[in-house]
């Protein structure tokens, strides 16, 4: 059974999470999963001791590290 939730969100959180779910042609809902299933493989990966990086495209060369909070 699925649990449901109730968020109180600012304006910006709602325009960002409209403009989201408008691009990738998803629901908010899904678009909240999507972000927390995320978080939860990244911040597992930086527990083991990897590193996130955010990498060129054509050479590999990593412009910049991501910290989890």
């Amino acid at each position: 059974m699925a649990t449901r939730f109730t968020m109180d969100v600012g304006p910006e959180f709602d325009d960002k999470l409209s403009e989201l779910s408008s691009r990738a042609s998803v629901t908010k809902a899904e678009i909240i999963k999507r972000a927390v299933a995320s978080y939860a493989y990244l911040k597992d990966e930086t527990r083991n001791g990897n590193r996130v990086a955010i990498t060129d495209r054509e050479n590999g060369a990593v412009l910049k590290e991501v910290i989890l909070p």
